[in-house]
């Protein structure tokens, strides 16, 4: 059809889709008075991509929303614990503590408790 398109020209292929039908149908002795959409619908191997695609991009902003909530948290705690001296951290023990806390806060289970047995510099 020329590139046309149902979004930027609608006009131009119901006149040709009227057009058309008048062409198949005058034989019998049928008039086209009038033709319009009433319903549209993707082939379902399209539907269903593009509602991958849809519902990926929902994940994707979900997922950067929960990473960025979970960066303040973490400069809070680390924050928190330097200006109250609950613990002198070096750069090697913050870096763990980032760590395990962007992944308790970013997982998509419940994080599961680990009980250390040794010292605190195993």
């Amino acid at each position: 059809m020329d590139g046309l398109s149902l979004r930027g020209n609608a006009e131009e292929i119901t006149e040709k889709l009227a057009a058309e039908l008048h062409a198949r149908v005058a034989a019998a002795g049928v008039r086209i008075i009038e033709s319009r959409f009433t319903h549209l619908a993707y082939a379902p191997e399209i539907a269903s991509a593009m509602l991958q695609r849809q519902q990926a991009g929902a994940v994707v902003a979900a997922r950067r929303e929960i990473v960025d909530g979970a960066v303040g948290m973490v400069e809070a705690a680390l924050g928190r614990i330097a200006e109250q001296g609950i613990v002198e951290l070096d750069e090697e023990r913050k870096a763990a503590m980032v760590s395990n806390l962007m992944v308790v806060l970013c997982g998509d289970r419940s994080p599961q408790p680990v009980l250390n047995t040794g010292t605190l510099y195993q």
